[in-house]
């Protein structure tokens, strides 16, 4: 059971791709026969796609269990959990409701399945036997479930969640009369222990305590989870403890500096490995191990490995298997106790969610750049097979085929891109390019299908997609790269690939675009304040004013790790924030922003809209009513494709 509390900013889209040419080699341009046919993709195609996630095996490796995400309709995207059996290889549809069913968990024995749902409103727990029959609520209370584990012996279900709201705190909610004092009013995640037979509760966890992560230790009687005593803090006060279910009492057994989670219990309960930044920042890197009861923590990568960690599983006391990034490519690995790093899995496509059962076989989502996720299956020592066919309508559609390549930036670095090119495009003949900047800076593109690149190569235009320094995948050293100088060495990383490309005679110098979300949003912004170069702009939910920000984004420690705090490095704030050169922009640029983000406010969009207003630069500022750092509505969705494109066609064309 796992649960981080805050969202991250790299969290947010970063959409990945990865190329045909070899590593290591410069991109060759590809000639296509002249006046070949573009395949106009609209962006109701692109949104049209269903995904895959929270794979798992059944206790006897029979079955997998996992959920599909439909396209979204509406404000919705529904979730449905599937099932594979895995020697027929046959796949059905297990849950079929008008709201929706995810995390799906099985009982020790396999003879139960339980999941979320949203299906009275509230997510609760339901359970259902694989025998047959209908879903069973387990709770009648108001309790919002946020995650849940069985217990080992199948008898309770732990689960997280804030107290419920009292009938007093619903009527004074629906009187309006609802003031709340930040902190202190706060309904803090607390551990509760269910009967699943009766549907007894018991709350575990209270007082100032807020709980993030937790796991079953093998005898019943304890867990394993991640919490702090001091919710209020806008810096890292999580750490790890040894939580007694018989009386609440909480043991730190460690506490690990900077952001870190995924805490995961060995199979005997000697060992505890989590994901955890190097030293403090400024996000989750490297695989720990704990050793149980009052033992050391080891780093287990940061020396034979030195890339981030994504998911990962035990499959047996000493070895786990775990997703790795590696530049623009994910890779399987295992790992041992002792830290021996085994060479990647060899797969066809990029694996995604996945679980391993101990007889050894995989099953995993996959997916590349031009093809949609797909569930997968591979038996010990035999080829991945792919098992499900939930994106067949893509192959209809032809998608820009990307290659990767590398650069040397102003100082030498070697800068890891990818390049998509128009169908059409001719050797040597130079076309419009837009630069997209990932999500972060603590993000990377990475192998699957990015939206606005796709839509706009239909168009033909040339898409860049640099990992700039500060991109993961590529080593702590290269992420802690762009501390304290956003705007500075990144910037100048992502120019270098634009000069390669106008070299190359790819990229025609005199109609370059450049856009992107959050950290994405904000490079755009910074470049048009940089130069003149860029003749379109796209910003979304970007970071104009760096110390305003930091005043009032949903959590400061991220930007702190990198600037410290404003009340008292407040030049070296401002020293990166483009609202402070807006004087020097004459770039077009459209603005596009989340009424209800909390991430990157809607203040900062304001502040750039009128920033270029007051100069006189065109620009347009979109707001979308309800959406937060992410959109979710599928009418913004294809509003927000549709003005993209047409912003880059009206100034690049």
């Amino acid at each position: 059971m796992k649960l981080r509390s805050k969202t991250i900013l790299w969290l947010i889209p970063a959409w990945c791709l990865i190329g045909l040419a070899a590593r290591g080699q410069t991109p060759a341009p590809t000639a296509f026969p002249a006046g070949a046919a573009s395949n106009q993709l609209t962006p109701a195609q692109m949104l049209n796609v269903r995904t895959i996630s929270d794979v798992r095996f059944s206790p006897d490796e029979k079955r997998v269990a996992f959920v599909v995400a439909e396209p979204v309709k509406g404000t919705t995207r529904a979730r449905h959990i599937w099932i594979l059996d895995v020697k027929s290889r046959e796949v059905r549809q297990f849950t079929n409701s008008p709201k929706s069913e995810d995390t799906p968990r099985w009982s020790p024995d396999g003879k139960r399945l339980a999941f979320l749902s949203n299906r009275d409103d509230a997510r609760q727990i339901y359970v259902i036997s694989m025998s047959g029959g209908e879903a069973k609520r387990l709770l009648e209370t108001k309790h919002e479930i946020e995650s849940f584990a069985w217990s080992p012996d199948g008898k309770q279900i732990a689960f997280l969640a804030s107290e419920p709201k009292t009938d007093a705190e619903d009527k004074k909610e629906k009187d309006k009369d609802d003031a709340r004092v930040v902190d202190r009013d706060d309904r803090l995640r607390r551990v509760w222990l269910l009967d699943p037979e009766t549907g007894k509760t018991r709350q575990v966890t209270s007082g100032r305590w807020r709980i993030a992560e937790a796991e079953w230790l093998p005898g019943g009687n304890k867990m394993i989870v991640v919490a702090t005593d001091h919710p209020e803090s806008d810096v890292e006060t999580d750490r790890i403890y040894s939580l007694s279910l018989a009386d609440g009492k909480l043991t730190e057994v460690a506490a690990p500096r900077g952001p870190f989670g995924r805490l995961r219990v060995s199979p005997d309960g000697k060992s505890v490995t989590y994901v955890a930044s190097r030293v403090d920042g400024p996000s989750p890197h490297d695989l720990y191990l704990l050793s149980l009861p009052g033992g050391g923590t080891r780093d287990l990568t940061s020396s034979s490995l030195d890339r981030p960690i994504g998911a990962y599983v035990w499959i047996s006391n000493s070895t786990l298997v775990a997703g790795v990034q590696n530049g623009f490519k994910t890779n399987l690995i295992s790992i041992t106790g002792g830290g021996k790093i085994d060479p990647p899995a060899k797969l066809p496509v990029n694996p995604r969610a996945f679980d391993v059962s101990v007889s050894g076989t995989l099953a995993f989502v996959g997916a590349s750049a031009a093809e949609p996720e797909e569930l997968w299956i591979q038996d010990a020592g035999k080829p991945a097979q792919r098992i499900s066919e939930f994106n067949k309508s893509w192959r209809q559609l032809t998608l820009a085929q990307p290659e990767w390549f590398r650069y040397k930036s102003f100082d030498g670095l070697e800068i890891e891109g990818a390049l998509i090119k128009p169908p059409g495009y001719v050797s040597g003949t130079p076309a419009p390019l837009v630069v997209l900047i990932h999500g972060g800076p603590t993000g990377a593109w990475q192998d699957s299908i990015e939206s606005w690149g796709q839509l706009l190569a239909a168009r033909g235009f040339a898409i860049f997609y640099p990992n700039i320094r500060g991109s993961t995948g590529y080593g702590q050293r290269f992420i802690e790269m762009n501390r304290a100088d956003w705007g500075g060495a990144d910037f100048r990383d992502v120019m270098a690939g634009v000069d390669y490309l106008i070299a190359q005679k790819i990229a025609d110098p005199a109609r370059l675009g450049i856009g992107g979300w959050s950290y994405g949003g904000y490079m755009a912004e910074w470049a048009i304040t940089q130069t003149d170069r860029f003749k379109a702009a796209v910003s979304g939910a970007g970071l104009a004013n760096l110390a305003s920000e930091f005043g009032t984004e949903n959590g400061s420690s991220y930007d702190q790790w990198f600037f410290g705090v404003p009340y008292e490095n407040l030049d070296l704030f401002m020293k990166s924030s483009p609202v402070k050169y807006l004087k020097n922009a004459r770039t077009p640029t459209l603005i596009l922003q989340g009424e209800a983000d909390r991430t990157d406010p809607l203040g900062q969009s304001q502040e750039l809209y009128r920033g270029l207003k007051y100069y006189g630069v065109e620009s347009e500022l979109v707001l979308y009513p309800r959406e937060g750092h992410g959109l979710v509505e599928e009418k913004h969705l294809v509003d927000r494709l549709n003005r993209i494109v047409a912003w880059y066609e009206m100034h690049l064309k």
